[in-house]
């Protein structure tokens, strides 16, 4: 596993820690529901929401969630790097139909492409083979019948989607979800991108449900003012890190 699976390389390191917290925050906002399905987005690349998403999906695993990260950004997925999986095949292939010869399994069984992790209770289905058509594959009744699918077999669904201000594909996938968080990123996130972002997914009925602050420089006093409230949710990553 990389270096910037912080939750378990580095379980007592501040980084390690907030995740934690941002954990707690989610499950205390959903503490009289059964919301269990979350998209992580953010506004522009290199925010770094798959960051983010595979540290916060490593936290909820380690208190015996069973936990499946599905990357819908099938442009750029990042997933199967973190992981060490293999890229293909992934959501993409199993949305168009399309597998390569030299894999065997069942291509119209979403649980073949499910691949487990390092991570004990933590299963990753990776984006796959990079398709011309991403935000049509997602507008299709197929990918919300894999969200039914799935829902009995795991604890916690976290979608990796891409920034939605780029491309549509994030937005499409906001309606299917119970809840979306926005990665911002510290000197890189612009406010009114931000805003627009917030915008654009409760246009299309999408629920936000905070922001994560990542990329703050880490020192005593930053860990220790660390907070939460209404819709801001605050996360910590190594400024060096892209």
């Amino acid at each position: 596993m990389k270096s910037e699976l912080v939750v378990a390389n580095s379980p007592k390191s501040p980084e390690a820690e907030m995740f934690r917290s941002l954990r707690t925050n989610i499950q205390f906002m959903n503490a009289d529901s059964k919301k269990k399905v979350m998209q992580i987005t953010s506004t522009v690349p290199g925010e770094g929401k798959s960051y983010v998403t595979a540290n916060l999906a490593t936290a909820f695993a380690q208190i015996n969630k069973k936990v499946l990260i599905i990357d819908v950004d099938m442009r750029k997925g990042r997933q199967y790097s973190i992981f060490n999986l293999n890229p293909r095949p992934g959501i993409s292939n199993f949305l168009s139909g399309v597998v390569d010869s030299d894999f065997s399994l069942d291509k119209d069984d979403i649980e073949s492409y499910i691949q487990s992790t390092d991570v004990e209770n933590l299963f990753v289905i990776t984006s796959g083979s990079v398709p011309p058509n991403p935000s049509e594959l997602l507008v299709s009744n197929k990918m919300s019948k894999v969200i039914d699918s799935l829902l009995d077999k795991f604890d916690v669904l976290i979608f990796d989607a891409p920034p939605c201000l780029i491309v549509a594909d994030a937005l499409i996938m906001s309606r299917l979800v119970d809840f979306n968080l926005i990665v911002s990123a510290q000197n890189i996130t612009k406010m009114e991108d931000l805003v627009k972002a917030k915008n654009a997914i409760e246009n299309v009925n999408g629920k936000v449900a905070g922001v994560i602050l990542n990329k703050v420089q880490i020192t005593a006093k930053t860990y220790e003012n660390a907070y939460y409230y209404g819709e801001k949710i605050s996360a910590t990553k190594p400024k060096q890190r892209k």
